[in-house]
C-alpha cells in the first residue's frame, strides 16, 4: 500500500501524484479498460460531481465531512487529470479566471 501525505503539495505535484496512481493502476495502457480520455475523464468528473450532490439531497441538515471530502476529493484529481491530458496549466488558467471575474458585474453590480 502506498500513502502520500504531503500537505505542501501544489498543483503540479499533486497533478505528478494523481498520474502516478493513475499509471499504477495501468488505466494508462492502451488495452485498459478504463480508457483515460478526455471524454470518458469529462463524464467521470461529472458523474463524481453528482456525487457531491447526494450528500445534500433531501436534507438541509449537516453533512459528514470526511464523507463529502472524499467526493470532492475524486472531483478534484479527474479535473487535475482532465487538464493535464489537455495540456492546460491549471493554475494559470484559475488564476485568468479569477481576474476576469473581478473584471466582471455580477447582479448588475460593479
Amino acid at each position: 500500500m502506498v500513502t502520500i501525505i504531503d500537505k505542501s503539495m501544489d498543483i503540479d505535484e499533486l497533478t505528478k501524484a494523481m498520474h502516478q496512481f493513475v499509471r499504477s493502476q495501468g488505466w494508462y495502457e492502451e488495452e485498459s479498460s478504463r480508457p483515460q480520455t478526455l471524454r470518458n475523464l469529462a463524464i467521470s468528473l461529472s458523474l463524481e460531481a453528482g456525487e457531491v450532490l447526494e450528500h445534500f439531497q433531501w436534507t438541509d441538515g449537516e453533512v459528514d465531512a470526511a464523507e463529502l471530502g472524499d467526493e470532492l476529493a475524486d472531483v478534484a484529481l479527474y479535473l487535475l487529470q482532465i487538464a493535464s491530458v489537455a495540456g492546460i496549466d491549471l493554475e494559470e488558467a484559475i488564476l485568468q479566471k479569477l481576474n476576469r471575474n473581478y473584471n466582471r458585474s455580477w447582479d448588475g453590480k460593479k
